[in-house]
């Protein structure tokens, strides 16, 4: 498979009262052609915005992409003029945003919304993209299609609207398709459904798809190779497999210990990241990581580059978390936690217990006066 898209070193900040927020601070990765690869990191890691850099959405101001290259078919999409840049969107690209009912306009038909690109980048006639948006409904599982091609946005569930995202992003047979947490606010079991035919029609055109999600089961299932970002960087890259098997990273451990399994019996609690993300208006200069993190020493003060650890698989951490020496050191740190942790219970309820005794004990006062 041949290079679809590269993209290096791109810093996409937005300027605030405050000063400049990182959202996206130097992150490099490339998609192959036919390739589905997993976006993954907690909220406000830099996924979403990753993503609008490279359809060049970004709202400026407050937002600008300050450095780096992003190419897609050996040109520069950042250096493109607005005009070449509507052609590559929806033509070459597709992307299906978070959520379909503002991303719809909800005084145009569904039949007009997809139609639109047909028109513009395949030169249909009217004729000829009524009858492709019609098909494009069916292949997304739309009954009814013709009846329901007139339809307005806000007649639809949304598990349809979400279809109709779909559709829309189909519609010119892109290179590559961009999903953003397609199945946002969807029941669990419209989630599958929008998952299965996202896989399915990817796989049918022949299409790229870069998937932003939370959700890890689904990137262990329907991806080739899973991006995992903190706080506007890459941290770690591998094939699906060898990062489940073998995280390499101390926060790509910690998403997968926080993750309930259900093919093994439960043995303990499950374990949390500990603390909060940085402040991206002020992130640290070392690693973004260090503050949480159970492996932190001197060395994490400053920035770690991205190292292979395996074949396709990178990481951008000091140390080999597997390292036997390693390991315990954690072990020691955790069970050093853990008695500070147990120190601290046992003062507040201490603190609780003799509060309530003193609630429950008669004032001296009142009780001769009872007398």
């Amino acid at each position: 498979m041949g290079k679809l898209l590269e993209i290096t070193n791109l810093k996409t900040y937005f300027k605030t009262r405050e000063g400049w927020v990182h959202a996206v601070d130097g992150v490099s990765f490339g998609i192959n052609e036919g390739e589905k690869l997993g976006v993954v990191g907690e909220s406000g890691c830099g996924k979403s915005v990753t993503a609008l850099s490279i359809m060049r959405l970004i709202p400026h101001p407050p937002g600008e992409t300050l450095d780096g290259s992003i190419l897609f078919g050996g040109q520069d999409l950042l250096e493109l003029p607005e005009s070449a840049m509507r052609k590559v969107r929806g033509k070459q690209i597709g992307m299906i945003f978070q959520d379909p009912l503002t991303s719809l306009n909800p005084v145009l038909t569904i039949g007009a919304q997809i139609t639109e690109s047909l028109k513009l980048h395949m030169g249909f006639t009217t004729q000829q993209a009524n009858r492709r948006a019609a098909e494009l409904l069916r292949e997304v599982g739309i009954p009814e299609a013709e009846r329901r091609f007139n339809s307005y946005p806000h007649q639809f569930s949304g598990g349809m609207r979400q279809r109709v995202m779909i559709a829309i992003a189909l519609a010119c047979r892109p290179q590559l398709i961009i999903a953003d947490e397609p199945t946002t606010a969807l029941d669990v079991t419209v989630q599958a459904q929008i998952l299965e035919l996202i896989n399915a029609i990817g796989t049918e055109y022949n299409s790229a798809v870069m998937l932003i999600t939370h959700d890890l089961g689904v990137v262990a299932g329907m991806t080739d190779r899973v991006i995992v970002m903190y706080a506007g960087h890459v941290v770690e890259m591998a094939p699906t497999d060898e990062l489940f098997a073998n995280p390499r990273h101390p926060y790509t451990l910690g998403l997968l210990a926080s993750v309930p399994r259900l093919d093994e019996a439960r043995q303990e609690e499950l374990t949390p990241i500990e603390g909060a993300p940085p402040d991206l208006l002020h992130p640290p200069e070392g690693c973004p990581f260090a503050p949480r993190c159970l492996f932190v020493t001197n060395q994490c003060k400053a920035p770690p580059p991205l190292r292979a650890v395996g074949n396709n698989h990178v990481t951008a951490c000091w140390y080999d978390i597997n390292e036997p020496a390693e390991q315990q050191r954690v072990a020691a740190r955790r069970e050093a936690r853990a008695r500070r942790l147990a120190k601290l219970d046992a003062t507040a309820q201490a603190l609780v217990a003799s509060s309530s005794d003193g609630q429950s004990s008669p004032n001296p006062d009142e009780q001769t006066a009872a007398n």
